[in-house]
């Protein structure tokens, strides 16, 4: 009977909604269950602090997929979206992989529905395919080879300069890459809701109330405002250039999870949230990734659910452009 109400509430909800007592310390039993069942957390920048502080590993998607490519625990919970937990399948099918909210998803990776990419790619039957990590594993079947923000440039360089390559499902950081490469890559129509949302009059003005500031900013954000960037890199990149720089203070166009390493890592700077066209607390955040929690961690761990399954097929598809990925990423 519990299984069963386990299972209508994970088809309606994407997680288990049960409740948890008010005085039960939840980092402590987190940890008690993590140890007493061999997992190990992993955590993405644009989850809560909390979430971030309670992880045995903080990343972007390049460091995570790596962690949890040389992982020996026997459980990953995977604290971020659903294409993460994915990646982790893939590339560790044997181990149990679990996400706190089944509904983490993500809008570039739905931005590019895998039929929809098929017909796609059938259009340019020369052509191969460059996949960003933040896409879904049928996706990933497709590809030749995946890449992150952080390793995108090493990735499509590892190909011939005259190589037809397509990127997708991000047009954004597939234009910055053919601005920094002087390639022509065929670029899938695709793009993430935070970092399209960036508004350049509200980062405009913000400059000039903080001209000490530095404007650092992450690819997948539009052309007009990466032109205005003193840096762009990836999450990782944007934390080691702020510990580097002389600045004081930044001004930071990507999502909002990455100040909280920022603010652990130079406690003496200032960092300020790049604001969106319609924003209304001077942030952009991930409503996906706000899905995680400390409860909804605690009771994953519990249950051990939800799970990430996938076909052998599709892992045995998917791992093939991820290891590559891992391979020129060393």
């Amino acid at each position: 009977m519990e299984q069963e109400l386990i299972r209508q509430m994970l088809e309606k909800k994407g997680f288990i909604d049960e409740p948890v007592s008010p005085d039960l310390k939840l980092i402590e039993e987190i940890n008690r269950l993590k140890k007493e069942k061999n997992a190990v957390i992993l955590s993405h920048y644009y989850v809560d602090g909390e979430l971030q502080d309670i992880a045995d590993f903080v990343g972007d998607s390049l460091g995570l997929s790596q962690e949890a490519a040389k992982t020996e625990a026997d459980i990953i919970v995977f604290v971020g979206v659903h294409f993460m937990a994915e990646t982790a399948k893939i590339i560790n099918p044997s181990k149990k992989v679990i996400l706190p909210d089944l509904k983490a998803g993500c809008s570039l990776a739905d931005s590019a529905p895998a039929e929809k990419f098929a017909e796609f790619k059938a259009k340019y039957p020369d052509h191969q395919v460059i996949s960003y990590i933040n896409c879904t594993a049928d996706l990933k079947t497709m590809t030749d080879v995946v890449c992150t923000s952080a390793n995108a440039i090493k990735i499509v360089e590892s190909f011939p300069k005259d190589a037809k390559l397509i990127f997708a499902p991000d047009k954004n950081l597939g234009n910055y890459i053919n601005s920094q490469t002087g390639r022509e890559m065929v670029l899938w129509d695709g793009a993430c809701m935070v970092h399209e949302k960036y508004s350049v009059e509200k980062i405009i003005e913000l400059m000039d109330q903080h001209p000490d500031a530095e404007f650092i900013a992450h690819p997948e954000c539009e052309k007009p405002v990466l032109l205005l960037a003193k840096y762009i890199g990836s999450t990782t990149a944007l934390l080691r250039y702020i510990e580097k720089s002389e600045a004081k203070k930044f001004i930071v166009a990507t999502e909002s999870g990455i100040l909280h390493q920022m603010k652990k890592a130079c406690p003496d700077k200032v960092f300020i949230p790049a604001p969106s066209v319609d924003s209304t607390c001077g942030c952009n955040d991930c409503s996906y990734m706000k899905l995680n929690n400390l409860q909804k961690l605690y009771i994953c761990l519990k249950h051990e659910l939800p799970e990430i399954t996938l076909s052998d097929e599709v892992i045995e598809k998917a791992k093939v452009p991820i290891l590559r990925m891992l391979e020129i990423s060393k």
